[in-house]
């Protein structure tokens, strides 16, 4: 078996440009992709009042555990600055 054979894709012969599609119009492309908008929403399953609110505690809960991590780390630098440069009363 040859190496460089092409396995089932159109090779254009060299020096010559590939055959290219006619592009549709300005209006055909907005409708196809208006189409596809719709299609794709109606792929989108709506969640349960449940997993709603479990999603919803999830989120806050991560707000909150960041909310404390960045709080943490700014206390932490406050310290350093204060230490590295000698700020009196920190």
């Amino acid at each position: 078996m040859v190496q460089d054979e092409p396995k089932g894709e159109v090779v254009p012969a060299e020096g010559t440009a590939a055959p290219r599609e006619k592009k549709p119009n300005v209006f055909a492309r907005i409708a196809l992709f208006v189409r596809q908008v719709f299609a794709e929403l109606r792929k989108v399953v709506t969640p349960t009042r449940q997993e709603l609110l479990k999603y919803t505690a999830v989120v806050l809960g991560f707000v909150v555990v960041m909310m404390a991590l960045v709080y943490g780390l700014d206390v932490l630098f406050v310290w350093i600055t204060s230490y590295v440069f000698g700020v009196p009363g920190a």
